[in-house]
């Protein structure tokens, strides 16, 4: 593969749809029950295609609206766009349900069964160790819905067959709303230099949300924009259109100070850039370093107006000083402390563990905080016991014994590595890491240049 060359089969109509999406984010950034109209019309357009679409097609639509949700759901959380908060979520597993109704699984997911039956337990150590107070439906809920809908996506996704040009569109839809998201960031805080005031995370340039999952969602539009930059530039104009939107993005993602998504973009991208480096020929290893240093100095110049906006903040942030310049000793900025706890819980209830949701349940109680867990390693460990450690190991190296046999994908590490990244620092109260790390399970196949130019494109 490589670098692409000018030719039909990269024409992805991306053009007018990020003219699109671009129009989006100011339509809904001036008058926001937009948001809400424009995520009915997306349920109604993908459930209606998943449903009535020919069988060849159903689990390419099951992809793309489930990618197309996961890019928007954070945007859609702070427009108010969703009926409830976990909508996102259970959304794709809606899909991701419908795509095994029409598609099946492959029995090789086991597996995945197997985990799906191991996260009772604590539903049911939960239902006796929850404090009153407590409201039982929405403590678990909100703690098992991204796990129940990463086994569902994995179950579908597992071996799947599509081509590369298949999983490009996929990713595609992924980013579409999250440039519609930094479009509205742009217009809700254009002057950064007057909201910021020390080196903490801030609502303020993340558009009145949670820095943490604005962070995460930018994170993942970062990768995607760099792999258009290597893979779907094929002019010179494209090349700098999206170098231009990754500049933008990125620029929206550190600026909310918040490091944990931006780090996750630069370990998924490393994954992807060594692989695609290490499978290219000499001349395309050429090309690609040659793109390289141009996309570095965008990095750099974005860093450098990012750190004039902030006045130095920017700089101290990221070196783990508070404003006036002192080291601030715990760079995970209260995670480590909130892992330990949880590890508490492992410790205490080895094999059951103390139950879903209780780690947060007693913080409340101790406290007086609603501090949900940053770690989900921690959190399967603490609630699940014996089980989590189970489901731990699945989750690990399921997805590598899968790549031992099926090693022409590109993206399986930077996908791999979104999930783990992301479920170490904001645990999964995105539906993203669970659908990254589906779609480390798909079987991406390289079609030869003859099959790509004549085939069909199933989704315009």
């Amino acid at each position: 593969m490589g670098i692409a060359k000018t030719d039909k089969r990269y024409d992805d109509n991306f053009m007018p749809l990020l003219l699109g999406h671009v129009i989006l984010g100011v339509a809904i950034f001036f008058f926001e029950p937009i948001a809400r109209i424009y995520f009915i019309g997306v349920m109604l357009y993908f459930l209606w295609h998943i449903a009535s679409s020919a069988d060849k097609d159903k689990t390419m639509y099951v992809l793309l609206g489930c990618a197309y949700i996961a890019g928007g759901e954070v945007f859609l959380r702070m427009t108010k766009g969703y009926f409830f908060y976990e909508t996102g979520k259970y959304f794709v597993l809606l899909m991701m349900l419908m795509g095994i109704f029409y598609k099946g699984v492959s029995g090789k997911a086991y597996p995945y069964f197997l985990y799906l039956i191991l996260l009772v337990p604590a539903v049911i150590v939960a239902s006796i160790t929850l404090t009153y107070d407590a409201n039982f439906r929405t403590n678990v809920t909100f703690v098992l819905a991204g796990p129940v809908t990463l086994g569902i996506a994995a179950l579908f996704c597992y071996d799947k067959k599509i081509t590369q040009q298949q999983i490009l569109k996929v990713l595609q839809y992924l980013v579409l709303p999250i440039i519609s998201m930094t479009v509205y960031l742009f217009l809700y805080n254009p002057s950064i230099r007057e909201t910021i005031s020390n080196t903490a995370s801030n609502p303020a340039t993340s558009g009145g949300f949670g820095p943490n999952q604005v962070s995460t969602a930018l994170g993942m539009g970062m990768f995607v924009m760099v792999v258009r930059i290597y893979m779907q530039s094929p002019s010179f104009f494209m090349k700098v259109l999206h170098i231009g939107i990754f500049a933008a993005i990125t620029f929206r993602a550190i600026v909310t100070f918040s490091r944990g998504g931006v780090f996750a973009a630069i370990i998924v991208v490393i994954g992807f850039l060594g692989i695609l480096f290490f499978k290219s020929s000499y001349k395309v290893k050429n090309q690609i370093i040659g793109s390289t240093f141009v996309f570095l100095f965008a990095i750099s110049l974005t860093w450098v107006i990012a750190s004039v906006q902030t006045s130095g903040m920017l700089d101290k942030r990221y070196a783990n000083e508070d404003s006036l310049g002192r080291d601030k000793g715990d760079a995970t900025t209260g995670r480590g402390e909130l892992f330990a706890q949880e590890m508490d819980g492992f410790l205490q209830e080895p094999i059951f563990g103390i139950g879903a949701s209780r780690t947060k349940d007693i913080r409340v109680a101790k406290t007086g905080q609603q501090v949900p867990t940053h770690n989900e390693v921690g959190r399967l460990l603490g609630e699940h016991g014996m089980f989590g450690v189970i489901i731990l190991l699945i989750l690990l190296l399921k997805p590598l014994a899968f790549r031992s046999t099926n090693t022409r994908s590109y993206f399986f590490y930077a996908f791999y590595f979104f999930w783990f990244a992301t479920i170490n620092h904001s645990a999964m109260r995105i539906a993203a890491p669970s659908l990254f790390y589906a779609l480390a399970l798909l079987n991406i196949t390289n079609v030869k240049k003859k099959n790509i130019i004549h085939r069909k494109q199933l989704i315009q």
